[in-house]
């Protein structure tokens, strides 16, 4: 009788070596459920400030874009129209003086530049007729340089028909001025700057 109860002793040890193993395996299981729980709930916190980086991206562009249109406003740079330099003899009296002046005209519509350019010697003509016109020290101040590049321009544009109110765009006189204005509308140059590439009185 002792033999047989002591060869049934053995299987309830296995049943309760199992029991470990089930509950070490549930135990493992839950810690595994435990930890990816925890990396889910990181994970998932640190997505907002991920995506509110990725706005924060995607606003960066837009207010890039302003700076994009500023430039699209001007589909192309505008056209230089350089003329060949000038050599003139000036109008000084107790002296013989001259100048040599080099000009480049900036004009924004390129159908205006070759415009320009098949009216040419008319424009140079009317140039060299204001230049020898002038004195040295008319032309030796920055004032006396500004007011000859309004001139040149009206000078330029008179061969294309154009005629800009002279008052206007030398700044002599407020009163006349305002009355032409009041006549008919102002006229814009289509040369939008006149541009010494050399500047030399002797």
């Amino acid at each position: 009788m002792a033999g047989p109860e002591a060869a049934a002793a053995p299987p309830p040890a296995a049943g309760s070596g199992g029991k470990k193993k089930l509950i070490i395996l549930i135990a493992a299981v839950l810690l595994v459920v435990v930890i990816g729980g925890a990396a889910a709930f990181f994970l998932l916190k640190k997505k907002p400030p991920a995506e509110d980086g990725e706005e924060g991206e995607d606003a960066t562009p837009a207010k890039e874009e302003p700076a994009k249109k500023d430039h699209a406003k001007k589909d192309h740079p505008p056209t230089f129209v350089p003329l060949d330099p000038f050599t003139v003899n000036l109008a000084d009296k107790d002296v013989d003086r001259f100048a040599q002046i080099g000009i480049s005209l900036e004009i924004e519509d390129p159908k205006i530049a070759d415009q320009l350019k098949a009216y040419m010697p008319a424009i140079r003509g009317n140039i060299l007729m204001l230049l020898s016109h002038k004195v040295a020290a008319d032309l030796l101040s920055r004032e006396g340089k500004l007011q000859l590049a309004k001139e040149i321009n009206r000078e330029a544009v008179r061969p294309l028909g154009i005629e800009l109110d002279e008052e206007a765009d030398t700044g002599h006189g407020d009163e006349p001025a305002k009355k032409k204005k009041k006549k008919k509308p102002a006229v814009v140059s289509p040369v939008t700057g006149v541009h010494f590439s050399s500047f030399i009185v002797q």
